[in-house]
């Protein structure tokens, strides 16, 4: 992809750094998230899905608290982040509701996109919330995070938000203009990189640590984040949220930060991450109708096409799909447990409440967790 295919993109996510949204610490910017989220209802009404990621609550809860500096005992930092998530998602919500739009508050774990049930509890959420035309605003739940708060970055939480919901672009918005190939504030030499490889090793050697201090995450992180979301296909642009109409003069190509090229097309890194990144956990026998609708019509696997059910897993698990003969067709994550597929199998989406008591998705195995072998 280059950058006159942005344009392109039918998903994007923007994450926002802390010193941006916070204005270097001294409270929320709110002409400058004001015109970020006017940017945003831009690409909404070209039918662009798009996705927030949001840092700042630690930093705008420093604000409310008037402490001087980032708190480094784990409960004070955890209170920080409780206080400032209140300004952050209010200022958000009134921002998006000038522009007739819908925002929701996601708070995620590392841990929710790591466990393969909650991974697919989050995707069905982000998914459904984007189907309804809202626009998610997610944010690490630094409230009740232990590890992640000492740990986590919002760059990497970004770069997995686009892995979950398969975005084309994500856009990381700075307090720097992108990436040099040396430390600006060293070296007045330094150039700006304006693209490269997700793999070039050069990049390890000019990725530095945050300046602000007011976030967890620098230029390394941004660097690490961009190769976490190329796994799925994403293309990543560094650029400075300071410049003005930002995000939409990226999105229509500008030549602006530092564009970071994925390495590998978006329908072969999802099928690499299915097929060699989990264990298989169980498999599906399939009859003769199931197996041509998922050759021919790439279709999504339904129960009543499941002849018989083998293994023992739970929702989210890897299983494979087998032709009557034996052979596996196809793998994907599966949407319920195997004492619940045992139940359903061979029969229609309308008798699952019957049948489990509840309904819950209409699919065995949704298309877009699937992929033919």
């Amino acid at each position: 992809m280059s950058r006159s295919d942005f344009c392109k993109a039918k998903r994007v996510v923007v994450k926002i750094g802390s010193s941006l949204l916070t204005d270097g610490g001294r409270g929320l910017n709110k002409q400058a998230i004001s015109a970020w989220v006017a940017q945003m209802a831009g690409l909404r009404q070209q039918a662009v899905d798009v996705v927030l990621v949001s840092s700042g609550s630690v930093a705008e809860g420093m604000s409310r608290l008037k402490l001087k500096s980032r708190p480094k005992v784990l409960h004070e930092l955890q209170a920080a982040a409780s206080v400032g998530q209140m300004g952050l998602v209010r200022r958000f919500e009134d921002e998006f509701q000038l522009h007739d739009l819908l925002a929701a508050q996601v708070l995620l774990t590392h841990d929710d996109l790591s466990d393969r049930q909650r991974y697919l509890n989050a995707r069905s959420t982000l998914l459904t919330l984007l189907d309804f035309g809202v626009v998610p605003v997610i944010n690490e739940n630094d409230a009740v995070a232990t590890e992640e708060i000492r740990f986590g970055d919002n760059d990497t939480l970004g770069a997995l938000v686009a892995n979950l919901v398969e975005a084309d672009l994500l856009i990381i918005l700075t307090d720097q203009m992108g990436l040099f190939d040396a430390n600006p504030s060293l070296n007045p030499d330094a150039k700006l990189i304006s693209c490269v490889s997700v793999n070039e090793s050069m990049l390890d050697e000019v990725a530095g640590d945050s300046i602000s201090g007011l976030g967890r995450g620098g230029m390394y992180t941004k660097v690490r984040a961009a190769r976490l979301a190329a796994r799925s296909g994403a293309a990543t642009v560094i650029v400075s949220g300071k410049l003005e109409q930002v995000i939409s003069e990226v999105f229509a190509g500008a030549e602006l930060g530092t564009y970071l090229i994925p390495n590998i097309a978006p329908l072969a890194a999802r099928k690499q991450w299915l097929a060699g990144q989990l264990q298989l956990k169980g498999s599906l026998t399939l009859d003769e109708g199931a197996v041509k609708i998922l050759q021919s019509a790439g279709k999504s696997l339904l129960a009543v096409g499941v002849k018989a059910v083998q293994g023992n897993f739970k929702r989210g698990d890897l299983v494979s799909c087998l032709d009557p003969q034996g052979v596996e067709i196809a793998r994907g994550l599966i949407n319920y447990a195997s004492e619940e597929t045992l139940k359903i199998a061979g029969k229609a989406s309308s008798e699952f409440e019957t049948l489990l008591g509840y309904a819950d998705d209409e699919e065995l195995i949704h298309r877009d967790n699937l992929v033919l072998i």
